[in-house]
Parts: C-alpha cells; sequence; structure tokens
C-alpha cells in the first residue's frame, strides 16, 4: 500500500464524517421545499404511505451520494496539490 494512501486515510474518515453532516442538513431543506414538513418519514411510520417512504428515502440517498463524492474528490484534490500525489 502506498504511503499517500495510507496517510490519507484518517483525512478521508474526517472528511466522511463531515460530509456526514452536510447531507444531513442539505436532506432536511429539500425534505422542507418537497413536502413543508420538518420530518422526513422513517420507513417504520405506520402512518406513512409507501410512497412518501419511498421518495423521502430516493431523495436521502442522492443527497448523500452526492455529497459524498463531492466531498471525497475535493479533499483528494487537496490532498495532490499539496504532496503531488494522488492518495488513492
Amino acid at each position: 500500500m502506498k504511503a499517500s494512501k495510507i496517510a490519507y486515510k484518517p483525512i478521508g474518515l474526517a472528511l466522511g464524517a463531515l460530509s456526514g453532516l452536510i447531507a444531513g442538513a442539505a436532506f432536511k431543506q429539500a425534505w422542507k421545499l418537497i413536502e413543508g414538513e420538518g420530518d422526513a418519514p422513517d420507513a417504520t411510520d405506520e402512518d406513512r404511505a409507501w410512497k412518501e417512504i419511498l421518495l423521502a428515502a430516493a431523495i436521502q440517498g442522492a443527497i448523500f451520494a452526492v455529497v459524498k463524492a463531492s466531498v471525497e474528490r475535493s479533499g483528494a484534490v487537496t490532498v495532490r496539490r499539496v504532496t503531488g500525489t494522488w492518495p488513492g
């Protein structure tokens, strides 16, 4: 395993946590725009319809994937600029 990849591990973990926080906040705002409610449904919410639960899950998944990829890619580009090597 390359030294740059090993050195990037703690940075990658921190970026992963940061991306989760950002994505969670973005999803809450998106859900408020879509449904006008503060809380998105959970899969076990008995009083929510399948359509609403699956819509929330799909939107949440898309937001998390885009934010995670954006944050991780930005981190890798920054490491390359600083060290001259790609961390992956």
